[in-house]
């Protein structure tokens, strides 16, 4: 009984915020692309490096290895992205190419694979600590569970900003990231059963998903940002920027108060 808790804890939790954070991005911000590009960079650095990654240094007393998995991390991504970019045929607006309007800035995406391994993986861990708090205590279980949702809901939106900016359909970019919310499923079977045995890979796993959130917005998202370079255009972009790391803070610090 405690193992279906658990599951549909962490399967409604995570379709909850898929539902909020598809509806805000294709209804309330859908004319709003390059604004919320900006609060997708505050929300994934808020994510890397005032959630995830405290919590993988607090859990693992190895630094050097935690930092060893974050440099091969960062490699990874980026023979990734290069990989990503072979396969497409760049070109420059006016090369005589005809491509439909807006091809280049599709194009530009590039961080669609490294969203969906890093959602992936921090779904995946989110299951666990769900499985976690319900053996603890079930009431302690929903209080995670609930906090969760509330800190996927921008995550999610991020997900689906970077995934629109990468040039995929609503309807793909829905379906990738329902596979990456169902990961917390998968990781609250894991913990109920094996959690002792995975444990000591949660915190290499935290790393690779942060690390993954960072090469996003540095790599991605914040040379668009640099695009538009006006001071005019500067204000809105660091307010957003902002918006998103109070944001994941807030929520940082009611999922501690939880536990």
């Amino acid at each position: 009984m405690l193992l279906i808790w658990i599951v549909l804890s962490a399967v409604t939790g995570g379709l909850c915020a898929l539902i909020v954070a598809h509806w805000l991005a294709y209804r309330v911000f859908a004319g709003y692309l390059h604004h919320m590009v900006s609060l997708s960079v505050g929300v994934l650095l808020a994510v890397s490096l005032l959630h995830l990654l405290p919590e993988a240094f607090e859990a693992e007393p190895d630094i050097q290895a935690l930092f060893g998995v974050m440099l091969a991390s960062f490699i990874g991504f980026f023979v990734l992205e290069k990989i990503a970019l072979l396969r497409h045929s760049h070109h420059h607006e006016g090369d005589g190419h005809h491509h439909h309007s807006g091809h280049d800035r599709h194009e530009a995406g590039r961080g669609g694979v490294m969203i969906l391994i890093g959602s992936s993986l921090h779904n995946l861990v989110d299951g666990v600590l769900i499985a976690a708090a319900f053996l603890m205590d079930p009431t302690l279980g929903v209080l995670t569970a609930a906090s969760i949702i509330l800190h996927e809901v921008p995550h999610k939106l991020s997900d689906f900003v970077v995934l629109m900016n990468a040039g995929l359909t609503r309807k793909k970019a829905f379906e990738l990231i329902l596979f990456t919310s169902l990961c917390s499923a998968l990781g609250g079977v894991l913990g109920y059963f094996i959690l002792g045995q995975l444990t000591p890979w949660l915190p290499y796993l935290l790393v690779v998903a942060a690390s993954s959130f960072l090469y996003i917005s540095i790599a991605d998202l914040m040379p668009q940002m640099h695009e538009r370079s006006s001071l005019k255009e500067a204000g809105p972009q660091l307010l957003l920027v902002a918006i998103g790391i109070a944001a994941i803070y807030a929520v940082t610090l009611v999922m501690h108060a939880a536990r």
